[in-house]
């Protein structure tokens, strides 16, 4: 696999910034630290790891916003909001229903799902654009 595109941190945090403004809740970074981290973990996958496809990345992506808390809040928002950024810039769209994709980022949280079962989902629930 050839290497992704990216998701930009300051990408992460203006998108952060709109979900706020749209859906409520607190503005601002908890960690810096704890961002930086996150959107580290998929490039460390993609670095690492001999068979981690794009949608292993996107898991990486979604599992570590979501658990890592960098926000103050929102940051399930985020983690779905950057599995669709990181899609698309790569040729692909999550199609699976708003509501299922917000109990499965739920479960996540809740450790009822992991970062493999969340890269499964998102699998089959993406096509190419």
């Amino acid at each position: 696999m050839k290497e992704p595109r990216w998701v930009p941190e300051q990408a992460v945090i203006a998108i952060h910034d709109e979900l706020i403004l749209e859906h409520g809740g607190c503005f601002g970074l908890r960690d810096p630290n704890l961002l930086s981290s996150s959107l580290a973990r998929p490039k460390h996958l993609f670095a690492y790891s001999d068979s981690a496809s794009l949608f292993d990345l996107t898991a990486a992506y979604a599992f570590s916003l979501a658990k890592n808390h960098p926000f103050v809040d929102g940051n399930k928002r985020i983690a779905l909001a950057v599995i669709d950024v990181f899609l698309r810039l790569n040729g692909y769209e999550l199609v699976a229903a708003e509501e299922e994709a917000v109990i499965k980022i739920n479960d996540l949280v809740k450790g009822i799902e992991n970062q493999e079962s969340i890269a499964t989902w998102i699998a089959g629930n993406s096509q190419e654009l």
